[in-house]
């Protein structure tokens, strides 16, 4: 978490001084492009132009470590639950059947496992510019952006303040962990067995959702006292003009939707398996 209490990684690359509407944009533009294919050809392209973006922002890694683990462990718990539920799910794409591994009620095939490993490129596809998006959007300016393409400021500041909001529930979490740890339970390894540190952390939620709405009961009353809402327009402090790269990237992301429709429609249609 940053100073300033957000997830904002402050820096001067091209990304931080994009504007966070375009940006948003792009986001939106990537995730459609992911989505459409089922194609690891354009998956590895993609991830190699994403982290290549993501370097050029140089964000600390200890910033991002987080989300970069718990996407990893997402596709590993969803890679053990295809090959277990779905052993040959990849034969029904494909129309052929290669047995690998018997797993007594089912055998997995080699298709399948083909799939799976484009199935999680493609997950990790996304990676790269959900993270640009996150901790390169400084939440006022980003409310400030959406505000001036047209989106009403209260859900514009109901978006500042979620971005906001997201370190604050972490913070949240680690004082309530600690405080646990204080009174002898256990959350790391070695503290406790695996299912006992699970349900560990699953008692925070009570705590952790009583203090959310403590927060929010503080923050309405706040805004309400100040008017939040009286007038139809609202100034903003940070507010500033789109510049050449704010065009060019909002350009080349409506180009890339358009693309990947067309490269659906017409060459890139279903599953591809190389064998």
């Amino acid at each position: 978490m940053s100073k300033m209490g957000t997830l904002y990684a402050p820096g001067n690359s091209i990304f931080h001084r994009m504007d966070g509407s375009v940006k948003m944009l792009l986001f939106a533009a990537w995730t459609i492009a992911t989505f459409l294919f089922l194609d690891l050809r354009v998956f590895v392209v993609m991830l190699l132009v994403g982290l290549g973006l993501l370097l050029s922002a140089k964000i600390p890694f200890r910033r991002i470590r987080v989300i970069f683990w718990v996407m990893i462990v997402f596709n590993v718990f969803n890679t053990a639950f295809i090959l277990l539920i779905t052993p040959t799910y990849g034969s029904e794409l494909t129309g052929t059947s290669t047995p690998v591994l018997n797993i007594g009620y089912n055998t997995i095939n080699l298709e399948t496992l083909f799939y799976v490993l484009t199935l999680t490129t493609k997950y990790i596809t996304l990676l790269p510019i959900s993270l640009l998006f996150i901790f390169t959007t400084h939440p006022s300016q980003f409310a400030s952006s959406l505000n001036r393409i047209g989106i009403p400021y209260k859900i514009a500041y109901a978006v500042n303040i979620a971005f906001r909001y997201i370190p604050d529930i972490q913070s949240e979490f680690r004082s309530i962990t600690n405080s646990m740890q204080m009174r002898g339970i256990g959350f790391r390894k070695g503290d406790a067995p695996f299912i006992q540190r699970v349900k560990n952390v699953t008692s925070i939620a009570f705590p952790m959702l009583y203090s959310s709405l403590q927060r929010i009961e503080v923050v309405s009353n706040a805004m309400e006292l100040r008017g939040f809402g009286k007038h139809r327009r609202r100034t903003w402090y940070h507010m500033e003009k789109y510049q050449g790269i704010d065009y060019l990237v909002g350009t080349l992301s409506i180009l890339l939707i358009a693309g990947s429709i067309w490269m659906k429609v017409s060459v890139l249609k279903g599953f591809w398996y190389p064998l």
